[in-house]
């Protein structure tokens, strides 16, 4: 199943196609959301600032997830590109820039929507 979608990413709007395998869809968790930024990640990439990227224990490199906190109702679209975090009780990581945007700027109570992966070609979509 395709969906087709517009996507707010490091300040640009991209219309794109998102992978909606059975797999992600409809999956949600609900936890604590932590800031981090300036490390190296585990996909080799920075946790730069002012990027829109988390760390999630679990889910592949390249997964968007939906982060909503559910004090605020703001919500934004992160990328998943490290692991972590590691402190119980908290289920992702967001640099500053995904934590301003839902209006953090420490610990949330959020709630995630995994929303799956670019396709890297139209109708091709990404492996792994």
């Amino acid at each position: 199943m395709q969906c087709r979608g517009t996507l707010v990413y490091g300040g640009l709007i991209l219309s794109l196609s998102l992978l909606c395998s059975s797999s992600f869809q409809a999956r949600a968790e609900s936890g604590i959301a932590s800031v981090y930024s300036g490390e190296k990640t585990a996909n080799g990439e920075y946790a730069h600032a002012t990027a829109y990227t988390a760390a999630h224990r679990s889910l592949p490199f390249g997964t968007f997830v939906e982060v909503t906190n559910t004090r605020s109702g703001r919500s934004v679209i992160v990328r998943i590109n490290d692991r972590g975090p590691y402190v119980a009780g908290r289920i992702i990581d967001l640099t500053p820039a995904g934590a301003k945007a839902i209006g953090s700027n420490g610990l949330a109570h959020v709630e995630l929507t995994v929303l799956g992966k670019i396709a890297n070609r139209v109708g091709r979509p990404d492996k792994g």
